[in-house]
């Protein structure tokens, strides 16, 4: 096996993830395959059959904040998220990247379970006792004054290393986001679409309001998301409503109006410090199930672990789908939005205090089996 073969997979197409000997003899002494890690979470899926969601030819920097970046022979597959075992408990659910090496086409064009490797829980002890010892020590790193100073490495914190600058004016991404079938050329009208109104509209030449208007009016008479990037209306330096649903996995949940949000926001779109993006507007008024409740997740420019100091959420189906990201639009990252309690409203009634809920662990799993 070549060690950076090259598959060019299409999105749809199915796959198998080699096995976890042939998988290590790729990688360098830090775990690691062209500065991309391999996870110990990406362990239980060896041997499995999944098929391609995108091919991961490119991707947001959420370190640098420099834009888009550009990444090898990579693709995302169907529903594969990392729930951290491995990383101290993060729940951020990042999409996984697999380096093409890693993975070889199948004829089957339907998953065949593979005795002995369903997806389940596992804790960091059983997870340390079936990889290589350098897959387990790159994952985190302590300091001798402080071992409870951990500083995590993934592939999130990694990527500036894995991947190389992708200016925004680079014809051939989006040649490639269409041929790999990452994206149809309905929605790629709808995104130059979008930023050509944007550019105008934050050009400085007074067309602002009127571009919108039209914007609005045209979006609406052909069932489209009005103009996305609205402002808050609470002073930056005043402090933001707080609401504790309690909401807890598995319940639906409501997102409200763009209308009803933007009183919630200051100037800045933010809430308890969370910004509220434009990438949330296609979710308002849709119905959604909780997949769990946000409590901690690392930084990826630090590598350090931070706990959430507000209520939020992740909700099933409602992650970033670049619609209208400046520099990185059509990125396939599909990464998690982060929504306050307030922003929501509860779809039926609360649950009972004794009513088992199943942990956020237990319902990203629900959804992958799901997948798979």
């Amino acid at each position: 096996m070549k060690m950076n073969e090259v598959l060019k997979l299409n999105a749809g197409e199915w796959v198998e993830v080699r096995s976890k000997e042939e998988i290590l003899a790729t990688l360098d002494h830090r775990g690691e395959l062209e500065n991309l890690p391999f996870m110990p979470e990406m362990l239980q899926f060896c041997g499995r059959r999944f098929r391609v969601y995108k091919r991961a030819h490119k991707s947001c920097d959420t370190v640098n904040r420099t834009g888009g970046v550009k990444m090898k022979n990579a693709v995302h597959l169907d529903g594969l998220r990392c729930l951290g075992e491995a990383h101290g408990g993060c729940q951020a659910g990042c999409l996984i990247f697999w380096k093409e090496s890693w993975l070889k086409r199948t004829e089957v064009a339907f998953p065949q379970p593979v005795i002995g490797t369903k997806h389940e829980a596992s804790n960091a002890g059983e997870l340390k006792k079936d990889c290589e010892l350098r897959v387990w020590a790159a994952t985190k790193s302590q300091t001798q004054a402080d071992p409870k100073d951990t500083t995590y490495s993934c592939q999130a914190t990694r990527l500036p290393q894995a991947t190389t600058p992708l200016r925004w004016w680079d014809v051939r991404q989006y040649v490639e986001d269409y041929t790999s079938g990452n994206v149809d050329l309905g929605r790629m009208f709808r995104g130059f679409s979008y930023m050509t109104f944007q550019k105008l509209i934050s050009a400085g030449i007074g067309l602002g309001r009127p571009l919108r208007w039209l914007y609005d009016k045209f979006q609406t008479l052909h069932g489209g998301i009005p103009y996305p990037r609205r402002y808050g209306r609470i002073p930056t330096n005043q402090p933001t409503p707080n609401l504790d649903l309690n909401l807890q996995p598995g319940e639906l949940v409501r997102v409200k109006r763009l209308e009803e949000i933007l009183p919630t926001l200051n100037r800045a779109n933010k809430n308890k410090g969370m910004y509220f993006d434009a990438e949330e507007v296609p979710h308002c008024g849709k119905v959604f199930r909780v997949l769990g409740r946000i409590e901690r997740i690392i930084d990826e420019r630090t590598g350090k672990m931070i706990s959430m100091k507000s209520n939020s959420v992740i909700l099933e189906g409602a992650y970033c789908q670049s619609r209208y990201s400046e520099k990185r639009l059509f990125c396939p990252r599909s990464i998690y939005t982060f929504w306050r309690e307030i922003w929501l409203e509860r779809v039926g009634p609360a649950p009972s205090v004794d009513e088992h809920r199943p942990s956020q662990t237990q319902s990203n799993q629900a959804m992958i089996e799901s997948k798979v």
